[in-house]
C-alpha cells in the first residue's frame, strides 16, 4: 500500500505509546510526526498540515478536548480520539466537539491501524468523486447541497460540516425515506463493523451534530428522523437539482 503522501500526527503524553505508534505507522508507510502535549500538537499541526490526527485526551497544558476544539475552528482534518476514560459520556465528549471516531485505551495497535486505513480510504474516495463533474446542487427544502464540492447551505448561508458529517448526510439522502440501522451506517460511513453496542454511539453523536447544524428545531427534527427500533432516515421530500448555487 502506497501511503507515502499521508502524514499522521500522533499526540500523546506517554512516550511509550508515541514510540509504538511512530514505529508501527512508519513501518506500514505513513509519514509520522508526534507531540507530547496539546500546545505542541497545535504548533506542529499548523506547521506540518497532517492528513489525520490521533489525539489522546488526558494531556498536560491543553487536553485533547481543547485541542479538538481548536482544530475544528480551522480545519476539517479527521481526528481519532484515544481515551482511557471509563464513562461512556466522557468517551463521546470528543465526538461532540468534532472528533470523527474514538478508541478506548488500552487498545490494539492493529485496531487503530484499521481505523486509520478506513478514514484514509474514505478521504481518497471523496477526492476521486469530487474530481468528477456532476449535476451540481440538490435543493431540499431550505437546504442546498453541492455533492461535488461537498458544501451545504441553509437559507443561503454556508454551514460547515466535517468530512464525516457530510458523508453521513450523503448516505441518508441517497436513500431518502429508507431507514438505516446504526450498524449499517457505521459500516458504510466509518468502514468497520461495531464489535460492542457502545460503538454505535459514534453514529448517535454525529446525527445529533447534524441536526444541530441543519434543523430549525433539533429537538423536533423535520429532516433527519429517528426510525424506532432501527436507526435513522432522511425524510423523503421532493428534491430538485441545479447546476450551481
Amino acid at each position: 500500500m502506497d501511503n507515502h503522501k499521508e502524514k499522521i500526527l500522533v499526540v500523546d503524553d506517554e512516550i511509550s505509546i508515541r514510540r509504538i505508534l511512530e514505529t508501527r505507522l512508519s513501518m506500514i508507510g505513513y509519514d509520522v510526526v508526534s507531540a507530547s502535549d496539546g500546545e505542541e500538537a497545535l504548533q506542529i499541526f499548523r506547521k506540518e498540515y497532517p492528513t489525520l490526527v490521533v489525539l489522546d485526551v488526558m494531556m498536560p497544558k491543553l487536553d485533547g478536548y481543547g485541542v479538538c476544539q481548536e482544530l475544528r475552528k480551522e480545519s476539517d482534518v479527521p481526528i481519532i480520539i484515544l481515551t482511557a476514560l471509563g464513562d461512556v459520556s466522557d468517551r463521546i465528549t470528543g465526538l461532540e466537539l468534532g472528533a470523527d471516531d474514538y478508541i478506548v485505551k488500552p487498545f490494539s495497535p492493529k485496531e487503530l491501524e484499521a481505523r486509520i486505513r478506513s478514514v484514509l480510504r474514505r478521504i481518497a474516495k471523496i477526492n476521486i468523486s469530487s474530481s468528477i463533474p456532476n449535476s451540481g446542487v440538490m435543493n431540499i427544502g431550505f437546504l442546498k447541497i453541492d455533492t461535488n464540492k461537498r458544501q451545504i447551505y441553509k437559507n443561503h448561508e454556508r454551514v460547515r460540516l466535517t468530512g464525516m458529517e457530510f458523508s453521513l448526510l450523503e448516505l441518508l439522502i441517497s436513500k431518502a425515506g429508507e431507514a438505516f440501522s446504526r450498524a449499517s451506517i457505521l459500516q458504510e460511513v466509518w468502514g468497520y463493523t461495531p464489535e460492542r453496542h457502545v460503538d454505535t454511539r459514534v453514529v448517535d453523536v454525529h446525527i445529533s451534530r447534524l441536526r444541530a447544524k441543519l434543523e430549525d428545531d433539533p429537538s423536533n427534527p423535520d429532516l433527519i428522523l429517528t426510525a424506532r427500533g432501527t436507526g435513522y432516515l432522511f425524510q423523503k421530500i421532493i428534491m430538485k437539482e441545479n447546476v450551481a448555487i
